[in-house]
């Protein structure tokens, strides 16, 4: 079972994983293996689940956030038992962007479906109770020098990505030059980055603060 849930992203900044967890546990015979890590939006979620799951696992279960916007998945578990109780760990940890991937091994005895949610949920929990973190900026502060002549092209693609608190700077003591600082949110920054030397100039270099 798959379940979904989206609303507007939020701002501010937010603390995710400084890198990839793991936490292994055996419970009456099951080993299930957690395995949790930073992805910076929803359409990462399918190559991190390709890098970690286990074909050669009974189940592989997940849960992401990023944002307000959620995804579970119980694969082949009874309905409610893992997904969501990853998910209830995650929401309880405050951490935001990750993903976490519960993989079990069957060992021959049932959990029922009380043991199946304390299983997946406290699994996901330890994994994430002591993992290393670290807070990023949703609103990304960069810079940029530009050529007098691509401030037309450049605007235009500011504008595109929503940047706000544009401004810029003549006093660069280069002459036809000037400093253009900006946000932008951190989902943007990547593609706003690629636009404006794709259709600016390859050689402007970016200032990220």
């Amino acid at each position: 079972m798959i379940t979904t849930n989206s609303a507007s992203s939020s701002r501010g900044a937010f603390t995710t994983l400084k890198e990839r967890v793991i936490f292994e546990k055996e419970i009456k015979k099951s080993k299930f293996i957690a395995i949790a890590g930073h992805i910076p939006d929803e359409g990462s979620a399918q190559s991190f689940l390709l890098e970690v799951r286990d074909p050669r696992a009974t189940h592989n279960c997940w849960a992401y956030k990023v944002g307000e916007q959620y995804r579970t998945n119980d694969d082949g578990e009874p309905s409610g038992t893992a997904g969501k109780p990853i998910h209830s760990a995650i929401a309880s940890s405050g951490l935001d962007r990750i993903m976490v991937v519960v993989i079990r091994h069957f060992g021959g005895i049932k959990l029922g479906t009380g043991g199946l949610v304390r299983a997946y949920g406290g699994v996901a929990a330890e994994c994430l109770r002591n993992a290393p973190t670290c807070i990023i900026k949703s609103k990304v502060p960069m810079g940029l020098e530009v050529p007098f002549e691509l401030l037309g092209a450049l605007y235009h693609q500011l504008q595109s990505f929503q940047a706000e608190d544009i401004k810029q700077d003549y006093d660069t003591g280069k002459d036809g030059v000037t400093i253009v600082t900006f946000k932008v949110d951190f989902d943007h920054a990547q593609g706003l980055e690629e636009a404006i030397k794709a259709n600016c100039s390859r050689d402007i270099v970016f200032y990220k603060h």
